[in-house]
């Protein structure tokens, strides 16, 4: 896990590579204009933001990427002694914290961090199975609604006539996935293409509702976890862990393998 002081560290060391490359730039005719330009936007800045002056807006700006940076541990730090030690620094004050004190403090903080990271996500965790499988035992009732011996439910909405796909076959598809709060995490429709992939390149309960449709069906899948990204879901993704899925799925064909290689 990156250090806290290492977050504020990489926006200010940003912020002056900025300032120094355009402190660097020779001096043209397009530069000039550039430099008018950029007058003229300070002007429309300082009018709308109340920051008059270039050091009150570069400033701000500077606030503005730190804060951004320190906002995922809000919560864990005071941000009075935060911009206490930062005056302290950038003063050339005494500081209350040796090199080597600072170095053990981030370390204990970076484990903290971690640990309750780790209590969080079995939290949710534990909390997504419990309200998964109670989505499950009652979606399971409702009219239309059909469980397969692994636990993958499905309703048809369209059946087509076409054949069936093989667990080994390369098909093309237009899809929507989301969570059962609605939350949508994935869909061809939104990249305005429809997706081509192997069925062995996706989760189980994906591959399985997919071999029982026939080319030109909708199908709806409500997929349990551990058919789907288990305990771990999608780390640093959409998929929290032990999610249930739902998914729409549309079949609109089975592509031979050297259709799939000469689009790619």
């Amino acid at each position: 896990m990156t250090s806290p002081t290492r977050f504020a560290v990489a926006s200010l060391l940003a912020a002056s590579l900025a300032f120094g490359f355009a402190a660097c730039k020779p001096i043209d005719n397009d530069a000039k204009k550039e430099d008018k330009a950029a007058a003229a936007g300070n002007d429309d800045i300082a009018k709308s933001s109340g920051l008059k002056t270039e050091k009150e807006q570069a400033s701000y700006m500077v606030g503005m990427s730190v804060g951004k940076s320190l906002e995922p541990i809000k919560d864990d730090v005071d941000v009075d002694t935060v911009i206490k030690a930062m005056k302290t620094v950038m003063s050339g004050g005494k500081v209350l914290l040796t090199d080597e004190q600072a170095q053990q403090v981030a370390q204990a903080f970076d484990q903290r961090l971690q640990a309750k990271k780790m209590a969080e996500a079995e939290a949710a965790a534990k909390k997504n199975a419990t309200e998964g499988a109670a989505f499950l035992a009652a979606n399971a009732k409702k009219p239309g609604v059909k469980t397969t011996e692994s636990g993958l439910q499905y309703q048809v909405l369209t059946e087509g006539k076409g054949p069936k796909p093989t667990a080994d076959a390369m098909v093309k598809v237009h899809y929507k996935g989301e969570l059962l709060d609605g939350t949508e995490f994935d869909s061809s429709h939104d990249r305005g293409e429809p997706a081509v992939f192997s069925l062995q390149q996706v989760a189980p309960g994906w591959a399985e509702g997919v071999q029982l449709m026939p080319v030109g069906s909708k199908y709806k899948l409500w997929i349990p976890s551990k058919l789907g990204y288990g305990e771990q879901g999608t780390p640093g993704g959409p998929i929290p862990p032990n999610a249930t899925l739902v998914f729409e799925v549309e079949l609109l064909d089975i592509v031979k393998p050297d259709a799939a290689d000469a689009k790619h």
